[in-house]
């Protein structure tokens, strides 16, 4: 039989709260109006333990948010019992005694940072029994609970962040000290260079924390597109790349990569005809790309959560200084039943957000309407949602008039002439680029490099 002096069992744990910190800093807001916006950093109104004093918070921030309204005991009682809330927030006299537990609005960021921190661990607490609760789930796919488990943390973690405003004091220097780095690097491109010389020129390379959207229409050459610049920067620059393909199969990639590393016809080594004299050249192609800092991603249909806890992954542990995903249409979310268009703005927003959160580029290829087939493509021929073109930094467009086949069907030109189009860049010029691409090896060119 347990003792008496047994710790409890933990469904009879109380979670973890402080009243009086969630009470003095509703007093501080009460006491100074400046202090609102410095608790607002840290606080939302579900983060108080007590309901009575959520509702308060609730209120006085929205007195603050209707042009700055000061909170006091009477205008906080008239907003409560506006919203029908007055009884269930302990009345006039509770409210009225917030304002004795403190002298002072001094320190309102630490009676803030301790509801925060309370909160916070609910919520952990919270999200462990969920975790829990999925892990005696057998039906649940062990890999795809790993995932929900890293979410749910993540989710927390992004709680956690503070919203704050910096001085110019504080960021001009940096601004200097970045422009003098770069000018002792005497390097032409700030970002991740895509390896094709007149776009760098435009861009000054893919730039940290921007969504970079690819449109074309099916068979334009999106996928060899985006496979030649992330060869151009994993095999010939040696910095990790991450490639997601939810249309094609790695291996399949893989093989793009040593055609047109090794310049033999993808077809010849799709069906195996492939010449002895290739065979040299085929070996020493896949000994280069094999050294490559290259990570692909394999998983048709994939969830816009299994993309994040990936791409988080492969950041921390690979280091990769950018990502390209093909593409954005094969992406779906947790809740299918929404309309399609909602699915995509989510996707859009989140990519943006992840780019940012991992600090790296992001290009995402995208397909394009049927309207705009034969025509040039503009923002509004994106697919789906117009939440891709306002959350993307940048939006570039491949486009060509379509390939003249011979009557043997293979194209009548080594070289086909195809634009790449800047329809959008939110720092810097929109213009075209002129590319050259080759059929035989799924391969893209640069047209000066030809000429």
């Amino acid at each position: 039989m347990p003792r008496s002096t047994d710790k409890p069992a933990l469904k009879d744990k109380i979670p973890p709260h402080n009243e009086d910190a969630e009470r003095a800093a509703l007093g501080a807001m009460m006491l100074d109006a400046e202090a609102v916006p410095a608790a607002q950093q840290y606080l939302r109104p579900e983060d108080f333990y007590s309901t009575a004093n959520g509702r308060i918070y609730k209120a006085i921030r929205a007195l603050y948010d209707d042009g700055g309204k000061k909170a006091d005991i009477i205008t906080v009682r008239d907003a409560l019992q506006q919203a029908g809330d007055l009884e269930i927030s302990g009345g006039e006299a509770y409210i009225a005694s917030l304002t004795n537990v403190v002298p002072t609005s001094a320190n309102i960021e630490y009676y803030a940072q301790i509801v925060q921190d309370c909160s916070l661990r609910r919520a952990l607490i919270h999200a462990a029994a969920k975790i829990s609760a999925y892990s005696y789930d057998i039906s649940e796919d062990a890999g795809l609970l790993l995932e929900k488990a890293q979410q749910l943390i993540f989710d927390l973690t992004d709680r956690k962040r503070v919203l704050t405003f910096r001085s110019v004091h504080d960021t001009v220097p940096e601004a200097i000290e970045r422009i003098e780095k770069l000018y002792h690097s005497k390097t032409a491109f700030t970002g991740v260079p895509s390896g094709f010389d007149e776009l760098d020129r435009m861009t000054s390379g893919f730039q940290n924390a921007e969504m970079i959207v690819i449109g074309a229409r099916p068979s334009i050459g999106k996928t060899a597109f985006a496979l030649n610049m992330a060869a151009n920067i994993a095999v010939k620059a040696k910095r990790p790349v991450a490639f997601f393909t939810l249309e094609m199969t790695d291996v399949a990639l893989a093989t793009r990569l040593i055609s047109a590393e090794a310049h033999v016809d993808s077809n010849s080594l799709k069906t195996g005809y492939v010449r002895s004299s290739d065979f040299e050249r085929i070996v020493e192609a896949a000994g280069i790309i094999y050294e490559a800092p290259l990570y692909t991603v394999d998983m048709p249909n994939m969830k816009l959560l299994d993309l994040r806890t990936q791409a988080r992954r492969l950041r921390s542990m690979k280091q990769v200084e950018i990502i390209f995903i093909d593409y954005l249409g094969l992406i779906s979310t947790e809740d299918t039943n929404v309309p399609r268009f909602e699915q995509v703005a989510e996707i859009s927003r989140s990519l943006k957000g992840l780019a940012r959160e991992l600090d790296i580029p992001i290009v995402a290829l995208s397909q394009i309407g049927r309207p705009a087939e034969g025509a040039r493509p503009n923002l509004a021929s994106l697919r789906d949602s117009g939440a891709v073109e306002q959350d993307a930094d940048m939006v570039m467009f491949l486009h060509r008039e379509r390939m003249q086949e011979a009557k043997n069907g293979e194209p009548q030109s080594d070289i086909i002439e195809t634009e790449l189009i800047i329809a959008k860049q939110r720092n810097g010029p929109v213009g075209t680029v002129n590319l050259g691409f080759r059929p035989k090896y799924t391969e893209f060119v640069s047209m000066a490099r030809e000429t």
